[in-house]
């Protein structure tokens, strides 16, 4: 682990206390019309980082927590509450990281340098997906494009605005939240909507 990772996983805890004391970065975005999306969230799918491709439709009745994710960021130690989180509710819900560097070059390992460094510190075993572009951008993943753009997914534009941006979809396929990247995984603002 890089001098500059272990300084983040030190200090984020008191990063994500002081977020959480001033309201920094620490909103949410909830679907509270239960709005149904236009375009299917199961029409998509997601190479991985190891090149094999998942339907999303795979997951039906399973909620959906998809998180861009980086390796050298401040939330970086939200990998392990997800993998806790994702242990916890393998019966009902997917976690799926998109490593992204598209917020402060935090990411900048190839797919096996991520894998390789998300496992070794962080123990993570769910899925993640091929480096990725999480932003408007001409090159966005398609499911970002679905999860930011309100003629997809119903009612929502809010792209990421750090990296650890989490978006919930239900178990129904319908976006049901977007949370800030300072909100914890593990919060009951996330865990009461499992």
């Amino acid at each position: 682990m890089k001098f500059s990772q272990q300084l983040k996983r030190v200090f984020a805890p008191t990063v994500m206390w002081l977020n959480k004391v001033t309201g920094t970065r620490a909103g949410s975005k909830l679907n509270g019309n239960s709005i149904a999306p236009p375009v299917s969230i199961y029409d998509y799918e997601v190479q991985l980082n190891n090149g094999e491709k998942v339907k999303l439709e795979n997951f039906k009745g399973k909620k959906m927590l998809l998180v861009n994710t980086a390796s050298d960021c401040i939330y970086t130690r939200q990998y392990e509450m997800l993998q806790t989180l994702w242990e916890q509710n393998k019966d009902r819900l997917v976690v799926i990281g998109f490593p992204a560097n598209d917020f402060g070059a935090q990411e900048q390992g190839n797919d096996a340098e991520i894998a390789q460094f998300c496992s070794k510190n962080y123990g993570v075993t769910f899925p993640l997906s091929h480096k990725s572009t999480v932003i408007h951008d001409e090159e966005q993943h398609p499911v970002y494009q679905w999860l930011t753009q309100k003629d997809k997914n119903g009612w929502n534009e809010q792209p990421p605005t750090w990296n650890f941006a989490k978006y919930l979809v239900d178990e129904y396929g319908r976006l049901a939240a977007y949370f800030e990247p300072a909100v914890p995984p593990i919060s009951d603002s996330i865990t009461s909507r499992l």
